[in-house]
């Protein structure tokens, strides 16, 4: 029935077959208007506060909050808190571009176009695109003495948008969906690490950190919301040779393992 909503595979655990069953032979998988709602709700939470920012960059209305959470995050700086910040310092720079790069190749290697287009327009996107956008748009001085070395432009956290993109980006493509509540959980206190992170080593103010993981999830789910079905048809085709891989197995009386 044409009004009757269908779900995607990328959001129900039934399996990627189940939603192509509902919607009919030759029909596409529909776009979940909730992703799409939740992706321009945490844009306009990066982005209305950068034109805030715009129009007074060293005193915004938020200036006080952005001070007395510096003051809190005040010194001594050492210890296990320093150990913890300088890893996660890291995991948002050259390390944690490995993480992205080495799925990128994995999918490529596997034939899964459409996930590693679903990464790569993340990533350049809300990195290039967003991230470094309101950098360049805002321009905004970064707190005194940054105990690592920074960039230009400190609105917004590039540190953890990335952290963000990278929690959405692992969630669509590799977690199950009956699995993701317990992943978004796990992802969010990851971010809000960052978060800590970069404010606690004097490199951000509060709300960098917090529009810059409102432009990194953000990204990755409008990014998610446009490629919903090429990804629910993409997991139908996988479902299909797994399917047809098994039967052979069974077939000549062997044994076909599921390599995921």
């Amino acid at each position: 029935m044409p009004g009757t909503p269908v779900t995607t595979p990328n959001d129900r655990p039934d399996g990627p077959r189940t939603a192509a069953r509902r919607a009919g032979p030759g029909a596409s998988p529909r776009r979940s208007r909730g992703v799409l709602v939740a992706a321009l709700l945490l844009l306009t939470a990066a982005v209305a506060p950068a034109l805030v920012v715009r129009s007074d960059v060293t005193h915004p209305p938020f200036q006080g909050l952005d001070e007395r959470w510096l003051v809190w995050m005040g010194g001594p700086h050492e210890g296990p808190y320093l150990g913890a910040a300088t890893a996660l310092d890291w995991f948002g720079g050259p390390v944690g571009a490995l993480i992205p790069l080495t799925l990128l190749a994995v999918l490529l290697v596997r034939r899964r176009w459409a996930s590693a287009g679903y990464l790569l327009a993340g990533y350049l996107g809300g990195n290039t695109l967003v991230v470094q956008g309101l950098k360049h748009l805002v321009d905004r001085p970064r707190p005194a003495d940054p105990l690592v070395r920074v960039d230009h432009g400190s609105f917004p956290s590039g540190h953890a948008a990335t952290a963000a993109l990278l929690v959405v980006t692992v969630g669509v493509l590799l977690v199950p969906a009956a699995r993701r509540r317990a992943w978004w959980l796990g992802g969010a206190a990851f971010t809000l690490a960052m978060m800590w992170s970069r404010t606690w080593l004097h490199a951000h103010w509060l709300t960098d950190t917090v529009a810059g993981a409102a432009a990194g999830a953000g990204v990755g789910l409008l990014v998610w919301w446009l490629f919903q079905p090429a990804l629910a048809r993409e997991r139908v085709r996988a479902h299909d040779r797994r399917g047809a891989a098994a039967g052979t197995g069974s077939g000549s009386g062997s044994v076909v393992t599921d390599g995921g």
